[in-house]
């Protein structure tokens, strides 16, 4: 029996391995990234983090999930058939006399909980109750900071998906055909941009009472042309290469030529860009809110913490904290960004 050893060729990596591979090696981006995903999982389980609602109340042999379900007081032994307030006393006490129980989650108050158990008048400081404080109407800012972060996350990922498959579709039109439709395209784009965003937004606001959908709806209106010149200029270049004519010999049609064989050519050129457009999303919102134009006054909002912080320059901890929730933000933002516009670069190595 021999005791030579075969040597074993080295199994090649697949292209997504590979791009794996290049994003692990910007650590900046690689740690930014589960960063991140801590915090927007957090920010998507704060009903179970910090509510006034309880997560499981057991009464009567009937088990109850008030964060997923309104409840009136009559359902609990209570006289009123308003929506249950759970953090009252004789609630409290009329389940555990029918040998109930309840399950809490860690922090008994949500965003739009009235704190009433402080000594000082409001805006309160951080303490041990309320870590960073409370606003100037009574609220806890750690709930309204997570509460916050949620909506912001949300609203900038269906804005930059909205956008992205808008402005992908229409540059890949404008740049693949050309002519008279990318000429009307540009001039179009170019009377569309010039419109002031920000005032069409308020304008509009003032006529409607916005929502978070109203709201969304109006931004793509006004942001789909962020990649449109992206996409647009790579088709261009693309279209004219001699296996996009090859292809066109065989007989494939437009649509697979320019979303099978341009399209990918283009996908650095957009992950490069999407961070920025994630970020404008949020600077945005928060911007909206902060003027006074944006989601409704009981929403949650980063945008309106800034405001209470600049309107209450004695309670520094509004200001802190909001300020370094939204720069943190971002920064992750940017640096995953980075590290995906590696990934996707084939003349970074991986070693």
């Amino acid at each position: 029996m021999s005791n030579n050893k075969q040597l074993q060729a080295p199994v090649p990596y697949t292209i997504n391995q590979l791009r794996w591979q290049r994003f692990k090696k910007n650590r900046r981006g690689y740690i930014s990234l589960w960063l991140f995903m801590l915090f927007f999982v957090l920010s998507l389980m704060a009903d179970f983090i910090m509510n006034d609602k309880p997560i499981l109340v057991e009464y009567q042999d009937n088990y109850y999930f008030p964060i997923f379900k309104t409840y009136s007081e009559t359902v609990f032994g209570g006289e009123f058939a308003t929506p249950t307030n759970y953090l009252d006393p004789a609630i409290i006490d009329n389940i555990m006399q029918h040998n109930g129980k309840i399950i809490w989650p860690p922090f008994r108050y949500s965003y739009a909980t009235l704190v009433y158990d402080t000594s000082t008048t409001f805006p309160t400081p951080p303490s041990a109750q309320h870590w960073l404080g409370t606003t100037d109407a009574g609220f806890d800012v750690l709930a309204n900071l997570l509460y916050g972060f949620r909506i912001s996350m949300l609203f900038a990922l269906f804005l930059g998906m909205l956008t992205s498959v808008i402005g992908i579709f229409l540059g890949a039109l404008q740049g693949y055909y050309g002519g008279w439709i990318d000429l009307l395209g540009q001039r179009f784009i170019e009377i569309w941009s010039g419109l002031p965003v920000l005032f069409m937004i308020i304008l509009l606001s003032s006529i409607m009472p916005l929502n978070f959908w109203w709201l969304l709806a109006i931004t793509v209106l006004f942001g789909w042309t962020a990649l449109v010149g992206v996409v647009r200029a790579e088709f261009l270049r693309t279209r004219n290469f001699d296996y996009i004519l090859a292809a066109k010999a065989m007989g494939l049609s437009d649509c697979k030529i320019m979303f099978r064989h341009i399209l990918p050519n283009a996908t650095v050129a957009i992950l490069t860009f999407l961070p920025f457009i994630l970020c404008g999303s949020i600077t945005t919102l928060t911007s909206l809110d902060f003027l006074g134009f944006g989601l409704p006054i009981d929403s949650p909002s980063l945008g309106r913490l800034l405001l209470q912080g600049k309107n209450n320059l004695h309670a520094p901890w509004l200001g802190i904290s909001s300020f370094l929730i939204i720069a943190i933000l971002l920064s992750l933002l940017i640096f995953i960004g980075e590290a995906v516009r590696d990934a996707f670069d084939s003349n970074k190595g991986v070693n």
